[in-house]
This record gives C-alpha cells, sequence and structure tokens, in this order.
C-alpha cells in the first residue's frame, strides 16, 4: 500500500521537476531582448482590433466548467479502480464502493441540476 503511494509521489514529483527545470532552463538561455512591439498584447498572432470590453455568452463558461468537474472527477477516482481489487481481497471493497458512489451520485446530482436549468445548451429558447 505505501509502495502505491510511492509511486504516485515519485510521479507527481517527476511532473513538477520537469516544468520547474524547463521552465528555468528556459529562462537562463533564451535572450532578453524587450521591446514595445513584443509588449504588444495579440491574439493568436494577430494584433488587437478595437476595445478589450464586450459581452460574452456567459453559457461557454459553464460548460467549460462541468466539463473540467468531471474530467477531475476522472482523475479523483481513476487512482481508487486501480487499487479496487486489491480492497475486496482485504474486505474494504464495499466501503470503497460506497464512497465511490457517494461521490459519484453527488457529481451526477449536480449534472441532473445543470440540465433540468439548461445550462447544457447553447441557445436558449425561452430567452433567458
Amino acid at each position: 500500500m505505501k509502495l502505491d503511494f510511492a509511486m504516485v509521489l515519485i510521479c507527481a514529483l517527476s511532473a513538477v521537476g520537469f516544468g520547474v527545470a524547463n521552465l528555468t532552463i528556459g529562462s537562463l538561455i533564451r535572450p532578453k531582448n524587450p521591446s514595445p512591439v513584443k509588449a504588444t498584447i495579440y491574439e493568436c498572432g494577430e494584433l488587437p482590433i478595437g476595445g478589450a470590453w464586450f459581452n460574452l455568452n456567459p453559457r461557454f463558461y459553464v460548460v467549460a466548467l462541468a466539463f473540467v468537474i468531471f474530467e477531475v472527477e476522472i482523475v479523483l477516482i481513476l487512482p481508487v479502480a486501480m487499487v479496487f481489487r486489491d480492497w475486496v481481497y482485504r474486505g474494504r471493497g464495499l466501503l470503497a464502493l460506497v464512497e465511490t458512489g457517494v461521490f459519484v451520485g453527488i457529481l451526477l446530482t449536480g449534472l441532473g441540476w445543470m440540465w433540468i436549468r439548461k445550462d447544457l445548451e447553447w441557445m436558449k429558447t425561452d430567452g433567458g
């Protein structure tokens, strides 16, 4: 059991170390030539046109947030799925199944609430 957590810790530390090492090496070797042109804000390589303040449809953010929540659910349930068989052999399988079921149930309740409110639809026909 401790070896499983050690492997996760090693993987997490390797990922963080890789990112920090690449950012550090990049900051040491890249050229530093600041200029007003480089400081200009751009979007996809294009120069900005017009003002930055305009109305955006917030439904995109609701759908994106729902996507992120369910991606995090997968990340949190995957380790449980990997060791579930071992927990069944040790007599902890029912507890893990109930806990995972409660977790998924809470998320499905949120999904149902979003679905009932029609927050997952791109085009609302009721005017709101």
